[in-house]
């Protein structure tokens, strides 16, 4: 494929806390807070890719659009780590296979094991069984 004309430079959250939502981010992935600029707090840029929580008035409403999906060779033991951090396993997805958890704010992000899984014809994963 041809060099497009843009990229994805960052992926920005809204927050009604950003401090709170970067810090627990930041914890669970590693990444240090970078910095913060006006209603932004930054976590450190890696593989060329900025993580960024913006505020915003009033709370997340509604299911996201887009969410992460982060991998990890022992989901369930990243679940915990999530829970002690302040997010939380939602279990109305529980009949779709995935490890879907929230931040703090209520974000939905799946937790998926670092190597392949298999999906059923519906879409469901079966890594958890």
């Amino acid at each position: 494929m041809a060099d497009s004309p843009m990229r994805i430079n960052a992926l920005i959250v809204d927050a009604s806390a950003p401090e709170r939502l970067a810090t627990f981010w930041s914890e669970l992935l590693g990444r240090p807070i970078a910095g913060r600029m006006g209603p932004h707090v930054w976590l450190r840029r890696e593989n060329d890719l900025g993580l960024g929580f913006q505020q915003t008035a009033g709370p997340k409403s509604g299911k996201n659009r887009m969410h992460f999906d982060v991998s990890s060779a022992d989901p369930a033991a990243e679940q915990q780590r999530v829970e002690t951090l302040g997010g939380r396993r939602l279990e109305q997805y529980a009949d779709g296979g995935f490890l879907v958890v929230a931040d703090p704010e209520g974000n939905e992000f799946c937790i998926i094991p670092e190597g392949p899984f298999e999906l059923d014809d519906e879409g469901r994963a079966d890594y958890l069984s």
